[in-house]
């Protein structure tokens, strides 16, 4: 059965409020009205039960039944004017949502409405729409360009080791060991990526992995430091400390936070060149800890600075996959980062310049 709409609705509304007053102007003419007027006629000097008197009352009656017609003709008329008015701009609106909600239900997700100029209510309801549209947009994005990558990276080692596999049946190639270490080099990078997807995963289940405990920021800088300096030797890229004495202790999750850091020394290390320079800081700030990892490498240009903490998002798609970046170990330190309540930043002056990450923490408050 087809209910009525918001206009039929709007009209019934409209008249039942009408007929209640209509009612009530009613019963307090015939009621209240008559006595008055009839006490008025006799302080006036008309006699009781005069036919001057009859004549009046009746004059009275009907120019009340009149007045109350006509009153109640001319509220049905406005109302219905009023009410066909609104509930046809209300129609337009809420017509406009229902298309375009449909057109997201299947996949368009550009739809958006524009504002009824018909109040906060309503506009409020425009603007939360128009926001879920453009945030479902943005996911959709997200997810197509994340599926596209994760395709890349699989297909590259997979297809590697397809044609090695290939070459050693044929006799192209024999076992040897440049062989093995080639395959076992493709099959690392298959590792290393489930293990970064998987990290990252994990680190955007909000705080279900964040086991937090008393951490010395001292203890854990010296640490990160220590895990990555061999690497930093090898590559001959220097590796520099600025630790400013009696830091308050963090509430936090050391093993996440060593993750946060190493994954910051490892970008900057790997946009580094050789002979270059990195250096990690710590500093009190009232309630607050922040660390800055600095390079003096390629530097960022802005219109990348945006971007750097999003899933699979390369400055250079080309450089990074030859040196085994999938893009993925910021985007894991921002989730971490966000997880301690806290907050990550990146800055840079241009290209040549190196780069500046910072980490915002909040202390422990004992």
């Amino acid at each position: 059965m087809t209910r009525p709409g918001i206009g039929v609705r709007l009209l019934l509304a409209q008249t039942l409020v009408l007929l209640a007053g209509a009612a009530t102007v009613w019963i307090v003419a015939a009621v209240v009205g008559p006595p008055l007027f009839r006490e008025h006629l006799h302080r006036a000097g008309v006699p009781a039960m005069s036919s001057e008197q009859m004549h009046a009352e009746q004059a009275y009656t009907y120019a009340t039944a009149l007045s109350i017609g006509v009153a109640l003709a001319v509220s049905a008329l406005a109302a219905l004017v009023v009410t066909w008015y609104f509930s046809r701009r209300v129609q337009r609106s809420v017509a406009e949502v229902a298309l375009a909600a449909a057109a997201v239900a299947d996949g368009r997700y550009d739809s958006r409405v524009s504002s009824p100029g018909m109040g906060d209510d309503f506009d409020s309801l425009a603007r939360a729409f128009n926001q879920m549209a453009s945030r479902l947009e943005s996911v959709d994005a997200t997810r197509r360009r994340l599926f596209g990558d994760l395709a890349h990276e699989i297909r590259t080692p997979v297809a590697v080791l397809e044609a090695y596999f290939e070459a050693v049946e044929d006799g192209v190639k024999t076992l040897d060991r440049e062989t093995i270490t080639m395959l076992r080099d493709q099959t690392r990078r298959l590792v290393r990526f489930s293990d970064d997807v998987a990290a990252l995963a994990q680190a955007e289940e909000d705080h279900a992995t964040i086991t937090l405990t008393s951490v010395n920021p001292a203890e854990l800088i010296e640490s990160a430091v220590n895990a990555a300096a061999d690497r930093f030797a090898a590559k001959d890229v220097t590796l520099t400390t600025h630790v400013d004495d009696g830091l308050p202790s963090l509430s936090a999750d050391p093993h996440r936070l060593g993750q946060v850091l190493g994954n910051l020394l490892d970008n900057a290390l790997r946009h580094t060149a050789s002979g270059g320079r990195v250096d990690i800081a710590a500093m009190g700030n009232g309630g607050e800890l922040t660390i800055a990892v600095t390079d003096d490498g390629a530097g960022i240009t802005a219109e990348h600075l945006p971007h750097l903490f999003e899933r699979f998002y390369r400055v250079d798609a080309a450089r990074d996959r030859a040196h085994g970046g999938a893009g993925i170990g910021l985007a894991i330190a921002k989730a971490f980062v966000e997880a301690h309540n806290g907050h990550i930043t990146a800055d840079s002056r241009g290209p040549g310049t190196g780069a500046i990450f910072t980490i915002t923490l909040p202390v422990r408050r004992d």
